[in-house]
């Protein structure tokens, strides 16, 4: 997927509310489809300044959590998908340090996803670290579809 895919993708992930609860609920979620997968994942759902809802799946590593706060970084920052910021950058030839961002506090590959309400913008951000980046994208997506189905 391009760039423009992965925005309007996203575009389409809107909450109508959020609270704790809804964080648990959809880390709940996320759990739930990675071991139904035996996925080997860090789960991470935070506000730029508090963590919601953590989880390491079995194996997973420490490595994944560090991974888990960058991207988690770079889409709170740029209010959009680590995915899209990372896809944008290598369609154009460009990396983070364009933006003077150091890549121990940041990286722009798939997995982090801002969670977004309608009528409010962006109120956390849903990471997903331990695959490849793709998939780590695509599980807070799915994820995110599900909850949004669900209420």
């Amino acid at each position: 997927m391009d760039s423009a895919a992965l925005l309007a993708e996203f575009e389409a992930l809107r909450l109508s509310g959020f609270a704790e609860e809804t964080a648990l609920q959809l880390g709940a979620i996320l759990v739930t489809m990675a071991q139904a997968e035996n996925l080997p994942v860090v789960i991470d759902i935070r506000t730029a300044t508090r963590t919601l809802f953590h989880a390491a799946l079995p194996g997973s590593a420490a490595l994944n959590d560090l991974w888990a706060k960058r991207k988690s970084n770079t889409a709170l920052l740029f209010q959009e998908p680590s995915f899209v910021v990372g896809t944008r950058h290598r369609e154009k030839g460009e990396t983070l340090a364009k933006h003077g961002l150091d890549s121990t506090d940041y990286a722009d590959h798939g997995g982090a996803v801002p969670i977004m309400v309608a009528g409010t913008g962006m109120v956390a951000v849903a990471t997903v670290s331990g695959l490849p980046q793709a998939d780590d994208h695509a599980l807070v997506v799915r994820a995110l579809r599900q909850l949004m189905a669900a209420t």
